[in-house]
C-alpha cells in the first residue's frame, strides 16, 4: 500500500475552512467517485474518504488542512498523478479568487 500525506497551512480560520472543506468532499464524490462523511468537530472537522483502493480521512483546523490517504496495490502504481491533482485542487480552492467590480455604465451625452 503506499501513503498520501499532504499538508497545507492557511489563514482561513475554522468557518471559512470549513466552506473549503465542504467544496473538496463535494469535488472528491462528484469528481472521483469518493464516499465522504463530514464529522463537524469544535476545533477540527475531518471529511473520511473511501471508494475502491483508496481510502483516508482530510482533518480540518483553523491553521491547516491535513490530508492523508491509503492507496491500494493498483492504484499505488498511481501515486504520483493522483498526490497531484490532489494538490492542485486543494491548492485552486485555498487560492482566494479576485472580486469581480461591476463596471461602470458609460456616460451617454446627447448631442445639441
Amino acid at each position: 500500500m503506499a501513503d498520501l500525506h499532504i499538508l497545507r497551512q492557511h489563514s482561513l480560520g475554522l468557518p471559512d475552512a470549513r466552506k473549503v472543506a465542504f467544496k473538496w468532499a463535494e469535488h472528491a464524490e462528484e469528481e472521483l467517485g469518493m464516499h465522504c462523511i463530514y464529522e463537524e468537530g469544535k476545533t477540527v472537522d475531518e471529511v473520511s474518504f473511501r471508494r475502491s483502493g483508496v481510502h483516508g480521512t482530510l482533518s480540518v483546523t483553523k491553521d491547516k488542512f491535513e490530508l492523508q490517504a491509503k492507496l491500494g496495490f493498483l492504484v499505488g502504481a498511481f501515486k504520483a498523478r493522483i498526490e497531484s491533482e490532489i494538490i492542485k485542487n486543494l491548492d485552486d480552492l485555498l487560492t482566494p479568487k479576485p472580486k469581480l467590480r461591476a463596471h461602470a455604465k458609460p456616460q451617454v451625452t446627447k448631442g445639441k
